[in-house]
This record gives C-alpha cells, structure tokens and sequence, in this order.
C-alpha cells in the first residue's frame, strides 16, 4: 500500500504546504534524506492558537497541535518529493512554548509522533527530542520538524 491510500484509509488529508514566515523554505532534499523546516500549528492559513503551554494551553490542545504540526511538515515533503518516496521517519524534533514549571513536553510532542505511527507504521518509528523553550514564532505553542529517509 502506499502512503497516500494510507493516509486516505486513515481519512487524513494533507493541508496546502504553510506559507514560511521568515526566510527560509518548507523543506530541503539533501541526497537520500529531506529535512523540513519547523512548522508551526496553521491551519488554512492561520495559526491555530497562541499562548504557553501548561498555561494558556492546555496539554491535551497542545498535542492536537503537535499533530497539525507534523501534517503540515508531511505537506511540505510531499510537495517538494511526494509522499509515498518515504522510505522511513529518521528523527522529529518538537519545541513546546513551556510556562513555567510546565515539564510535559515530551507528551506534547507525542502528538506528532502517534500520527507518524499511525501513517508509517514501523517505518514511522523515529528517534526525537521534545525540547521546552521560552518563546515560539508568531507566539505559536508548539513546533515540529521532521527528518525523512527517502527512495
């Protein structure tokens, strides 16, 4: 099966790729290996949500956004090489805007990765760090980016 009639079994659409902010672009292929750049929760264009995580956000909204996170980095891989040349998920990064004493970022982060093993099954197990930070862009609560082995 490929990846796109999984994410289609899955009923999982892959947005338009996230307009970048600053700059830089969505992704880069360097040989057999695409690396995104973070992405932040947008949704049609807008961001999702705003605030600290354990404060303005809650943990549990701050997963959902992990998870937005990671389909927009899938979007920006599969419109610089298509997704079905995944060969397997290499690593994620997660950074999680953290109020202060709030130390659930590796949670948060599980957000991205429970949708990379939804989709990718074994080839979605990765290695990763979720790191807490003071400040995102845009005043975003989380950040995602992906590090993909393709064919």
């Amino acid at each position: 099966m490929s990846w796109t009639a999984r994410l289609a079994e899955l009923g999982i659409e892959l947005p338009e790729v996230a307009a970048p902010v600053a700059a830089y672009v969505p992704a880069v292929r360097s040989g057999s290996q695409v690396f995104t750049s973070g992405q932040l929760p947008f949704v049609a264009g807008a961001l999702a949500a705003t605030g600290k995580v354990g404060a303005e956000v809650s943990p549990e909204e701050a997963k959902q956004h992990a998870r937005t996170c990671a389909l927009n980095a899938l979007a920006a891989v599969h419109a610089l090489v298509g997704v079905d040349s995944i060969v397997r998920v290499v690593k994620v990064v997660g950074f999680v805007a953290s109020a202060e004493g709030f130390t659930g970022q590796a949670a948060v982060v599980n957000g991205a990765s429970e949708l990379l093993g939804e989709v990718f099954g074994d080839a979605g197990v990765h290695a990763r760090s979720a790191v807490g930070v003071a400040e995102l862009p845009l005043g975003a609560p989380v950040e995602v980016e992906l590090l993909v082995e393709v064919a």
